[in-house]
């Protein structure tokens, strides 16, 4: 079975978010997808086979399952549209998470998804102890978002792990205004069995409802301060986001 390594969210290998995924012909067990998630170790692999006109897209973590995942659909959409069907200009994909749409936009993706609706929440003891800093804000939806007010609390953040997994919200992402950037944020997710998502695309259908709010626009330029980094390019419009990235190759290989 061919399995590409992509990193997604740059345009340059070792940055980004790195994705393993398998277009199928069929589907195995889900057994077997768990143990390749857990031999990859990486946060996300990704598996699809096509059904129809769509393609039905299946992200799993070291951990399991997940019913959500945007970087492992970027680079989904990447090999679909560049190894197995080039001239395609957009991809359906039928998931856990209702029908996504990702197309082409020159070199980079545009992928359409779902914001979630935040709903604030009491910033507590528990938060602080599991960051090393008092956030100013929370929110909660199918994640934790915690607001800070200085990037270099986000960038310098070293987290309590078993503490973050302790918290309310499948992952954490804690987010401040950029310099450079509209935002800058990061994401944990002790309890999916990844310490630290590179650059998560679900994340910021959280994080970006909150900053277009605050900023008062609908186009945000996000950077993901993880030690690997990523751009994303974003757009809102009512509770429909656009987060567009570029993806570049490291490996493919077999699956033996």
């Amino acid at each position: 079975m061919k399995q590409y390594i992509v990193d997604a969210f740059t345009d340059q290998v070792f940055t980004g978010n790195p994705a393993a995924v398998c277009v199928m012909p069929e589907w195995i067990s889900d057994e077997l997808m768990t143990k390749i998630a857990m031999e990859n170790n990486l946060s996300e692999t990704a598996f699809a086979v096509k059904e129809g006109d769509h393609y039905h897209l299946r992200w799993f973590t070291p951990g399991g399952e997940i019913d959500f995942c945007g970087h492992a659909t970027l680079g989904t959409s990447f090999v679909i549209m560049t190894y197995y069907e080039p001239d395609l200009q957009e991809v359906h994909f039928d998931t856990l998470h209702g029908e996504l749409v990702v197309r082409r936009n020159g070199d980079m993706f545009d992928m359409y998804f779902p914001a979630y609706e935040l709903q604030e929440v009491p910033v507590t003891d528990a938060m602080e102890e599991a960051t090393g800093y008092r956030p100013v804000k929370a929110f909660m939806a199918r994640d934790l978002l915690c607001i800070y007010e200085d990037e270099d609390t986000v960038r310098n953040m070293t987290v309590d792990q078993a503490k973050v997994a302790q918290l309310d919200g499948l992952l954490l992402h804690v987010s401040a205004p950029g310099k450079d950037y509209d935002c800058v944020s990061r994401s944990f997710a002790p309890k999916l069995s990844v310490a630290e998502d590179p650059v998560c695309g679900s994340g910021h259908c959280h994080i970006i409802p909150y900053w277009s709010a605050r900023l008062g626009k609908q186009d945000l330029v996000a950077y993901q301060a993880s030690r690997r980094g990523g751009v994303l390019y974003c757009h809102q419009e009512g509770m429909d986001i656009t987060l567009s990235g570029k993806v570049a190759k490291y490996s493919e290989a077999e699956i033996l």
